[in-house]
Parts: structure tokens; C-alpha cells; sequence
């Protein structure tokens, strides 16, 4: 539980609301369970609807610069419809399913700087309040985490991660932001790359792999980003040899000689037939919905806030500190949470 209010709108005496979730990380498409504990207040209340809304710290850039602000990537009705009787606790489990796409926090229990979380929302008598904030904290699949260890295996390290406002064009992305995992270069591809991000795009039937390389230019030619998109099962992850896999993706696209990254589908990726649009999930919050055209548009100069710790990712389990964003350890990244959605409330 990051902190815990009463409810303004009802003014002094109102009902207090305190959701805690269970234990441990969630996965993505996986089950976050917890219980919502609510108090009354010096008189009876009818509890309308009490909702669950997942938030998250997301940059966008644009012409003047970048900024940040708070997206809504999904809602939850949990309870509602009952009488919260003057001074009565009730409790009111809950079960539901986060989007395959929610981004990754943590790596070997390490958190990576994704500012993310859970909002109660209470609905009672006509009035609503947000009045309650925990922190989400979410583990890679089994895919994902394999493919990070390889590239820790490679020699390749941990720069930064952050959430981007945008779409990737070519993908089924459905949330209004993806993840950017970036990763400084091994010392066999110092020579032709500058950087690597890694993005995840899960669903139910697998998983896109999206590359973007920023690539060092050479005599006779200027640096550029290539990009491709490659596609993997959920099933049978630990049975795969992922360092040489993930090696042959990067060799192919350092190899690349398209001027902004080689055609989607090459090597061991395809491309799937499902749509291009965002789908169901609200992203209502600090942006709206631009379209990102990742495929057909270079980013260069992008450079993105973070650590330059040079952490190998493949030596977080032995304890590496990768999470620290601007000196802040794990007990200052939940406060951060709290501050940054409630900056957002203000505006």
C-alpha cells in the first residue's frame, strides 16, 4: 500500500478504502489477486461501484522536447452495490486478468524503474475518489526473461527502460504505450551498434520481439536505426538454445543494409495476421492515442533518461542493482509512484 486517504470528496467522515495486493510479482496475462478493506465513516454509505484502474508513468515525445504524464491501461469493477454501515470493516476480494502487454518491473527481483500501479477508485453516492494507489509489480514470462539472459550471456548490459506513448506500426500492439528495455552493446558489436532496445509485445498465442539498433555510421555513411520484428512461442522456452538465436537476430541486423532496419518477417520472425489497432483496452489519462509509425521512422537523437550503470542484465541474479533510475533504490521508486499520480490528480 503506497498511502491511504479519506475519501475529500465526501468530506470529514467519510469511508476509508486500503486495497492490498497478494504477494510477489504478477506476470503478464497472468491473475493480480488482493483484497480491498474498506472502513465506514460516522454515518451509514451506499457503496455504488468500487473500481480498480492500472496506471502508468508514460513519455511521449514531440516537437518541443519530451515530456511525462499518467495513462489508464485498463479497468476492473471489483464490488459495488451494498451498504457500508457507519464504522463497519468489510473486505471484498478480488481475481483479474492484467493485459498480456503490461510491461515488465522487475528482473531477478530487481526493479527496473517502471513506474507503475494500481488505483482504487470508490464510488459513493454519486461522488467518486481515487483513494487508494499500490504499486504493481510485474515479472517477464518465461520467454522474456530467457531472452534478456541471453543477451546478458552475449556481453550486451542494462541502460534504462522506460514506457513510450505510441503504437508500433506492423504489430497487433493493443495498449496506447509499449516498453523500451535498452541494453548497451556487446563488445563483439561496440563497433557497429550503439545501443539495442528490446521491446515485448505478448498475447495469448506468443510473442513480437521488436529490435532497434542504433547503428554507428561508417566512412562514406551517416548512423541510423535499424529495426526488425521477430515472433516466439510461449511453450517450450526453457528447451531453446537463446543465446545463438538471439545472436543470429542481432547479426542480422547489424548486417542490414536498409537505411531504417530491415523488413519485418526476416530471419526467424514472421508476420502475423492479426490487426494494427489498438483494441479494447482505455488508455484515458495524461495522452491520447497517436499513432506511432516505429517502422517507417528513425529515432534519431533519441535519447532517454536513466542509469548508464552498464549493468549486465545476465548478472542481476548474482544482485546488480539494474532498478536504481537516477540514484533512486527500490523503497524510493514506491514513493515515486504515490508523487507522480498524485502530480497527475492536480493537474
Amino acid at each position: 500500500m503506497v498511502f491511504k486517504r479519506l475519501l475529500g470528496s465526501l468530506g470529514v467522515g467519510g469511508p476509508t478504502v486500503d486495497t492490498v495486493l497478494e504477494g510477489g510479482p504478477v506476470r503478464p496475462g497472468g491473475v493480480l489477486s488482493g483484497q480491498v478493506h474498506l472502513k465506514g465513516g460516522s454515518s451509514d454509505f451506499q457503496i455504488e461501484q468500487i473500481t480498480l484502474e492500472l496506471v502508468a508513468r508514460v513519455e511521449a515525445e514531440h516537437e518541443d522536447g519530451e515530456s511525462e504524464g499518467v495513462v489508464a491501461f485498463d479497468r476492473f469493477t471489483v464490488g459495488g452495490g451494498f451498504r457500508l454501515a457507519e464504522g463497519e470493516h468489510m473486505s471484498v476480494p478480488f481475481s483479474v486478468h492484467i493485459p498480456w502487454e503490461t510491461p515488465v518491473t522487475e528482473l531477478y527481483g530487481q526493479p527496473l524503474g517502471i513506474i507503475m500501479g494500481v488505483r482504487t477508485e470508490l464510488a459513493v453516492a454519486g461522488a467518486k475518489d481515487k483513494g487508494d494507489l499500490d504499486q504493481l509489480t510485474v515479472g517477464p514470462l518465461p520467454a522474456q526473461e530467457a531472452i534478456l539472459e541471453a543477451f546478458g550471456q552475449l556481453g550486451f548490459g542494462f541502460k534504462s527502460a522506460d514506457l513510450e506513448l505510441g503504437h508500433i506500426g506492423g504489430t497487433g500492439q493493443t495498449l496506447p504505450f509499449y516498453q523500451e528495455i535498452e541494453l548497451t552493446p556487446a563488445p563483439q558489436y561496440a563497433h557497429a551498434v550503439n545501443e539495442i532496445e528490446v521491446t515485448f509485445l505478448a498475447h495469448p498465442g506468443g510473442m513480437e520481439v521488436v529490435l532497434e539498433a542504433d547503428k554507428r555510421g561508417g566512412l562514406f555513411s551517416g548512423g541510423h536505426d535499424a529495426l526488425n520484428r521477430f515472433t516466439v512461442g510461449h511453450e517450450g522456452a526453457e528447451h531453446r538454445d537463446w543465446t545463438a538465436e538471439v545472436d543470429a537476430w542481432v547479426r542480422q541486423m547489424v548486417d542490414s543494409r536498409g537505411s531504417h532496419g530491415a523488413p519485418y518477417g526476416q530471419g526467424y520472425g514472421h508476420q502475423d495476421g492479426y490487426g494494427h489497432g489498438h483494441g479494447g483496452h482505455g488508455g484515458h489519462g495524461g495522452y491520447g492515442h497517436g499513432e506511432h509509425g516505429h517502422d517507417s521512422h528513425g529515432h534519431d537523437g533519441h535519447r532517454r533518461s536513466g542509469p548508464s550503470t552498464g549493468a549486465v542484465v545476465a548478472g542481476v541474479a548474482a544482485g546488480v542493482a539494474v532498478g536504481i533510475v537516477g540514484g533512486m533504490v527500490a523503497a524510493e521508486v514506491v514513493d515515486e509512484i504515490g508523487d507522480a499520480f498524485e502530480d497527475e490528480e492536480e493537474d
